[in-house]
């Protein structure tokens, strides 16, 4: 079970991914569309979205929820956000699109770290009856 100052620097490995990812969408956009319109999911995407608004767009997004995780502002929340852009992520870009399995075991290893955020909460008052 966790206690106060092992959730904090749990929290703060865990923002740290988002964070940086975040800056390099931000900062570093046309690396990312390059990578992003050869993946196996961008056809699904290319009618709806324009590449570079997407990414950056997602790295606001991923900087807000990784800086909620961190600050402990609003963590559930903030991880239901990084939850609903993670999903999306490894479906279009990391499904297939890698000879290994690493990253999308990393981002499958990701979404366990913000469930336990999620429902972190929950768990402390279950485990106090």
């Amino acid at each position: 079970m966790f206690n106060h100052w092992s959730y904090i620097i749990f929290r703060t490995c865990l923002s740290s991914i988002f964070l940086v990812a975040g800056i390099g969408h931000v900062l570093s956009p046309d690396k990312l569309v390059a990578r992003l319109v050869l993946s196996p999911g961008w056809p699904l995407l290319a009618p709806f979205f324009d590449p570079k608004l997407l990414i950056v767009l997602t790295g606001i997004v991923l900087l807000v929820g990784g800086l909620g995780l961190l600050f402990n502002f609003r963590p559930k929340q903030s991880a239901f956000v990084l939850i609903g852009v993670l999903i999306p992520i490894t479906l279009t870009v990391q499904v297939g699109s890698s000879a290994t399995l690493g990253p999308l075991f990393k981002n499958i290893a990701i979404l366990g770290g913000l469930v336990l955020v999620a429902f972190q909460k929950e768990r402390m008052e279950e485990c106090k009856k």
